[in-house]
């Protein structure tokens, strides 16, 4: 499985993912082994949704845009009740801390930095 090295203030920690990873996972059926990880790819939408860039300025250490791309569309499809798999994450890393949810605001980077002061 092909990794991607990055360290963006929008990143989250892999502990953090994996809190998310069974709701992304099940947007789709899985046919055929991942060849890209899954959290390079989740980091690469929250460094678009988060900064609200362009597709095209997407850095280079971040899977290509169109694998992003396609990703970000079908977490984004619309559920039965109108919500989608994508704010169902976003809400869960925006949440509050209990109950193994992400701090609001909380990414592995700024921890760092408080950490160091």
């Amino acid at each position: 499985m092909r990794t991607f090295s990055h360290n963006y203030e929008s990143d989250i920690t892999r502990e953090q993912f994996e809190l998310i990873r069974p709701e992304l996972e099940g947007a789709r059926r899985k046919t055929k082994p991942r060849e890209i990880d899954m959290y390079s790819i989740f980091c690469a939408i929250l460094y678009l949704v988060k900064g609200g860039i362009q597709w095209r300025m997407l850095p280079s250490d971040f899977p290509k845009r169109g694998i992003a791309r396609h990703y970000y569309d079908v977490w984004s499809e619309k559920k039965k009740d109108g919500s989608t798999v994508l704010t169902g994450v976003l809400k869960k890393i925006d949440g509050s801390a209990a109950g193994g949810r992400i701090p609001q605001g909380e990414t592995h980077a700024g921890a760092d930095r408080r950490a160091e002061r």
